[in-house]
């Protein structure tokens, strides 16, 4: 009889064991289905205000042109101007923004195709926009500020933080991205303002959702808009 009773004492501590693990196991993917932890954002601006005043953008206009990057990263260009161009829209309403298509389909109209063509070319191997070609573009965006984003690096990874039986609960999701902007003046032909902002984020969660490029990019362009006149 002890004996048996010392098994059933035996069975009774398995399985609350079993089941301790079990709840255990249960609440902390839970916990991970709920995604984000825990995240970080540090965002670094440097700017310079050359000639671009308060209200300027308001009464002028800004449009975007074509962006350029680094080698690797032609397929996110796109991407950076039509997030970058509905993030100033929706955080400066007061201005009239002429998304990257619109700029594009204005030059199309107006002949200048292969004039914009040789101006980016020359932009690319000079990191200057001729006067003469920049005035040409802003008559047919009908504004007189344009602006020119570089994407300098855009890179993401993954960490695993802990994990239980072989299973992964959590990980430091990572992104890292760096951006410069540009203002041109298409009637003098100068720069009229310009910085460049780098974005460290970093998050602890329990999906495989990654950070996103869009979210790097709304982050940064909230950031650089902060800074201007």
């Amino acid at each position: 009889m002890a004996e048996m009773h010392r098994e059933s004492e035996m069975n009774d501590h398995t399985r609350k064991w079993r089941w301790s693990r079990v709840l255990l196991l249960t609440g902390l993917a839970l916990l991970a289905g709920c995604g984000t932890i825990g995240s970080q954002v540090v965002p670094t601006t440097v700017h310079k205000t050359l000639s671009l005043k308060t209200g300027d953008l308001q009464r002028d206009g800004l449009a975007f042109l074509t962006p350029s990057t680094v080698t690797g990263q032609e397929q996110d260009k796109l991407a950076l101007a039509l997030v970058f161009g509905e993030t100033v829209a929706k955080l400066l309403p007061g201005v009239r923004v002429v998304s990257l298509p619109e700029t594009l389909g204005a030059i199309n109209r107006a002949g200048l195709a292969d004039e914009y063509r040789v101006m980016i070319d020359h932009y690319r191997d000079t990191a200057i926009f001729r006067r003469d070609s920049l005035k040409a573009i802003g008559q047919a965006a009908s504004v007189r500020y344009l602006a020119q984003l570089k994407l300098a690096e855009f890179r993401r990874d993954l960490r695993e933080r802990f994990s239980l039986f072989g299973l992964r609960l959590f990980q430091t999701q990572y992104a890292h991205l760096r951006l410069d902007m540009q203002i041109w003046d298409s009637v003098e032909g100068v720069i009229a303002w310009e910085a460049s902002e780098e974005v460290n984020y970093a998050y602890d969660s329990g999906s495989e959702r990654p950070v996103t490029f869009q979210q790097m990019v709304e982050v940064a362009a909230a950031e650089l808009l902060k800074t201007l006149p």
